[in-house]
């Protein structure tokens, strides 16, 4: 797991652990990033299935009641396969694209 700070910003790189182990060590790394907003990048991956997505579904949820964004990035995820509860985009610029806008929102109070 690779961790790149920008700002508010934190990049979890997957390297060569499963969806689970990422997200294990995410949890044992939480105090790292819990105050910024998450991309984590799963472009490494051929193909995510929906129950390695929904591993992090707890994560993304403790960390989105925590008013931050967190977004997954994986190009070989379906429509079928995403969930509602998860964001889930194509690309980093997308992902970047989208916390931008959850920003707005949350400065505008939504």
């Amino acid at each position: 797991m690779i961790l790149n700070t920008e700002g508010n910003l934190t990049i979890v790189t997957q390297e060569n652990a499963t969806p689970a182990q990422l997200v294990k060590k995410m949890e044992d790394s939480y105090s790292k990033f819990k105050n910024d907003n998450v991309i984590v990048n799963l472009s490494s991956l051929e193909q995510l299935t929906l129950e390695q997505i929904l591993v992090f579904l707890q994560l993304s949820n403790t960390h989105r009641k925590a008013k931050h964004s967190f977004v997954l990035v994986s190009d070989s995820v379906t429509i079928d396969q995403s969930i509602e509860e998860i964001v889930i985009v194509p690309t980093l610029q997308e992902a970047y694209d989208i916390i931008e806008m959850e920003d707005m929102e949350r400065d505008l109070g939504f």
